[in-house]
């Protein structure tokens, strides 16, 4: 379960709520117990402790979600930083990708769009769009440039077959994000929010690179 700006209780896997954390702190994790590890083939503390790493280098911007795009391969990019980063085939709204993905349950064990209090989606609905993930690995801080840089491996997953005429994220095994930290990052949200412009300030300061 994740705190942000009310309780919501989730049971299985929460990567979809995570990677498209509304922008608010994350807060905790509670009834941890009955969802999954949040990092894959870690038991649960392993990937509680693992969050620690960039929590210490940018807590503002922990999950916090950023949405580019790769306008010649035709790719949506999302990045939930210090957590994963989606690639997704096709150009796709910001606000369908800022609207969480149902990956878990509700607390009385439905998936149904309506059992839940926030707008939601299926995590995919064509093969093709199935995301690719890359799960955070290392993060480290340049003094010099003050800048971190992040970097996700993909998730080893069966992807399914696609037989759109447009590149295949597969081959990307790693992503590197270069971010500057922002301290007053939460003071402009509160701007943005008033003026609907949800995702812009994480937006700022990012660079994806795709290796």
């Amino acid at each position: 379960m994740c705190i942000f700006s009310y309780q919501n209780d989730f049971y299985g896997n929460i990567f979809g709520i995570l990677a498209a954390h509304p922008i608010t702190p994350l807060v905790s994790l509670h009834h941890y117990n009955v969802t999954n590890a949040i990092f894959p083939r870690m038991d649960k503390l392993e990937a509680l402790e693992k969050l620690r790493v960039p929590a210490k280098l940018d807590s503002a911007a922990l999950m916090q979600q950023s949405i580019c795009y790769d306008a010649a391969r035709n790719w949506t990019i999302s990045v939930s930083w210090g957590y994963a980063v989606q690639i997704i085939r096709g150009i796709l709204h910001p606000r369908e990708i800022e609207m969480i993905a149902r990956t878990f349950y509700s607390w009385y064990q439905t998936v149904e769009r309506e059992g839940f209090i926030f707008n939601n989606r299926p995590y995919y609905e064509h093969v093709c769009q199935k995301p690719f993930v890359h799960f955070f690995s290392k993060a480290t801080y340049n003094s010099s440039t003050d800048q971190t840089l992040s970097e996700y491996i993909r998730h080893d997953h069966r992807y399914p077959r696609c037989d759109w005429k447009m590149a295949d994220p597969l081959p990307i095994a790693r992503v590197e994000v270069l971010k500057r930290p922002d301290p007053y990052v939460w003071d402009r949200v509160r701007k943005s929010l008033l003026n609907y412009l949800f995702y812009l300030p994480f937006l700022r300061n990012i660079n994806v690179i795709m290796l």
